[in-house]
């Protein structure tokens, strides 16, 4: 039996998820989130708004889908992001992997926990997609690729084969990946910069080359 989704967030992320799981006729029966949702499409459904009422749901009978947006320097939103996802992980609840209709995953690539796929998003054969990470509209993760935890890859961002990213990266619009290269952790890639070689951890790569700077 499919089980009801509880969606945390209720801004323009949420709603995106929403539409892809009413499209696939999946039952949302509740939206987590401290204000109302400017978006006519959420405000129908039933909204608590403290991250605990969460509790009341039975975890054998609901999944939940991180509907808080992720945006680079691990800003307010990517961090709550990442603690809701952690914390109601321990507490025993199941994140839903979310696919667009729209999206083209191989069968023979894994998605983690949480993980979501927009539309026209492309995975290839033997990609692994972490935990609580989005593959945005239009994002191709080509063959082979390995993108850690809680990474964002942006809409129309490009990573060729074997790219490999490390936990908490965010790659921009319309980036381009070589292949074979790895992102270390807590990177960020800027909108579309072409990256032909290894980024150290706790980079920012601007522009179309490899201009890097150390965030730290």
């Amino acid at each position: 039996m499919t089980k009801s989704i509880v969606l945390l967030g209720a801004g323009g992320h949420a709603c995106v998820l929403a539409d892809m799981l009413l499209q696939q006729q999946r039952e949302i029966i509740a939206v987590i989130s401290p204000t109302a949702s400017p978006y006519p499409l959420l405000s129908s459904i039933d909204l608590l708004s403290n991250d605990n009422d969460v509790l009341q749901f039975d975890i054998a009978e609901v999944v939940l889908v991180n509907g808080i947006g992720s945006l680079p320097q691990a800003n307010k939103a990517a961090l709550l992001r990442q603690r809701l996802f952690n914390e109601f992980s321990q507490l025993g609840y199941e994140f839903d992997t979310t696919l667009s209709g729209s999206a083209m995953v191989s069968p023979y690539a894994t998605l983690e926990s949480g993980a979501q796929v927009f539309n026209g998003a492309i995975v290839q054969t033997y990609a692994q997609i972490g935990a609580n990470s989005i593959i945005n509209s239009g994002a191709i993760i080509e063959h082979d690729c390995q993108i850690g935890c809680h990474n964002h890859i942006a809409p129309g961002a490009t990573l060729s084969g074997s790219v490999h990213t490390g936990n908490n990266v965010h790659i921009g619009t319309g980036a381009s990946i070589i292949q074979g290269v790895c992102i270390g952790a807590n990177s960020v890639i800027a909108a579309g910069a072409i990256v032909t070689k290894d980024v150290p951890e706790n980079s920012i790569v601007y522009g179309q080359r490899s201009h890097t700077k150390s965030r730290f």
